[in-house]
């Protein structure tokens, strides 16, 4: 695996795709094995989480799942603005359902809660999050996932729906900010 660079950044290979497709294969078997019965909504939040939401949801093939997405938007370059912005909001009724939000990355856990917190408000049976990514060291809010693929470092990360600017979420691995 070699370097790629973004913006003058220089990134190295830190999660191969393989290892992500193993971890969310098991995400799916514990999703599965908790919402037995039910009909969960998956609901994606663009458009980092795309790739993740869309591996997990076909993962979750022995449910009666729907899947519906919306657009949040807190980060600006590498870091976080600590503004979380509501570009696409959720249309579909969730009173009386699980709903399971899924995430690329938790790290300061603002948009999470905020996200979770507006989800409340619609009355929904359970609330349960999944992520790509977490980065514990990094939470300002008191976030607890119920599904974390890995825990990582409070490093920067792209790829697999992780961006800089825009950029670099097709990328089929995850790459990590190289230290100088």
């Amino acid at each position: 695996m070699k370097q790629v660079t973004y913006e003058g950044l220089t990134f190295e290979p830190y999660i191969l795709r393989e290892t992500i497709d193993a971890r969310v294969r098991e995400l799916g078997k514990d999703i599965m094995r908790d919402c037995a019965g039910q009909r969960p909504l998956f609901v994606c939040v663009l458009n980092g989480a795309f790739p993740f939401a869309c591996d997990l949801f076909r993962a979750c093939e022995e449910l009666d799942a729907e899947i519906a997405f919306i657009r949040l938007r807190s980060y600006e370059g590498t870091g976080s603005t600590g503004v979380v912005k509501e570009v696409l909001g959720l249309t579909d009724d969730i009173e009386g359902r699980t709903v399971i939000v899924v995430e690329d990355i938790i790290d300061t856990g603002n948009t999470i809660d905020r996200l979770v917190s507006d989800l409340r408000a619609k009355n929904p049976a359970a609330i349960k999050v999944a992520t790509l990514l977490f980065k514990p060291e990094a939470l300002v809010k008191p976030v607890s996932p119920d599904y974390v693929g890995f825990s990582i470092p409070k490093k920067f990360i792209i790829g697999f729906g992780l961006d800089l600017n825009g950029r670099a979420r097709n990328l089929n691995d995850i790459y990590i900010l190289k230290e100088d």
